[in-house]
């Protein structure tokens, strides 16, 4: 898998999701794996064209207030999975760093429930789509390490996460946006120094990615179906 392959996937236009794309980058299945930007401004008509994708299970990394302001909207019949990838503003005072450098080995740190039950989810064999708030950080985070999983080498894997950029109209900047207590901040492109500090945090504390995932609930039969879901 070569980053001109990875680039050559397609983002899709469903109204109001951003960065909504299949994350599968060759290792898994197409129509398994997907990747968005939060669910809450889906038209009628991006209802339906949802549903076409198939998805069964959407697992929300946000914050219980990022939900309460921001409720997704999905079709019938899909599984709704919430669970905060960072330390949730309604039952912790622990803050979030600013500093996109800080951010991601943080995230390493407080979100390896959120990164077990991903892999919980798909292991599962149903269609899965993972998403935050912007799309870019939690779930950039949470996308890497199941396709690593996988076996997609970490230049691929860096290539796919880059990608949010262009998805995000961040390869030309910082945008600004308002945060679920009404704060005015500003999206920030990713980097893949970033996401790399954040797999070597992980894999450092625990020796590897697979115990680090193992010590926050994942078993190892799901470790091991993941390998078992690429194109057939």
């Amino acid at each position: 898998m070569t980053e001109t392959e990875i680039a050559a996937a397609p983002f899709l236009d469903i109204p109001d999701v951003p960065n909504l794309r299949d994350a599968g980058a060759g290792v898994y299945r197409p129509g398994l794996l997907y990747r968005s930007a939060t669910l809450n401004h889906l038209t009628d008509e991006g209802l339906r064209r949802f549903a076409e994708l198939g998805i069964r299970t959407v697992l929300d990394l946000r914050s219980t207030p990022e939900v309460a302001q921001y409720p997704d909207r999905l079709p019938d019949g899909v599984d709704y999975l919430h669970l905060p990838m960072l330390p949730d503003p309604a039952t912790t005072d622990r803050l979030w760093p600013e500093d996109q450098a800080a951010l991601y080995p943080f995230m390493a740190e407080t979100g390896g429930i959120a990164l077990a039950a991903a892999v919980r989810a798909l292991a599962t064999g149903a269609p899965l789509l993972v998403h935050c708030a912007v799309g870019k950080d939690r779930t950039g985070l949470t996308i890497a390490v199941l396709q690593t999983l996988a076996g997609l080498p970490l230049d691929a894997v860096t290539a796919d996460f880059l990608r949010s950029n262009a998805g995000l109209g961040l390869d030309r900047g910082p945008v600004p946006y308002t945060d679920a207590a009404g704060v005015e901040r500003l999206s920030r492109p990713v980097e893949a120094a970033h996401l790399h500090a954040a797999l070597d945090h992980a894999t450092t504390r625990h020796g590897s990615l697979t115990a680090y995932l193992r010590d926050h609930g994942a078993t190892d039969p799901d470790l091991a179906t993941l390998r078992t879901l690429g194109p057939a």
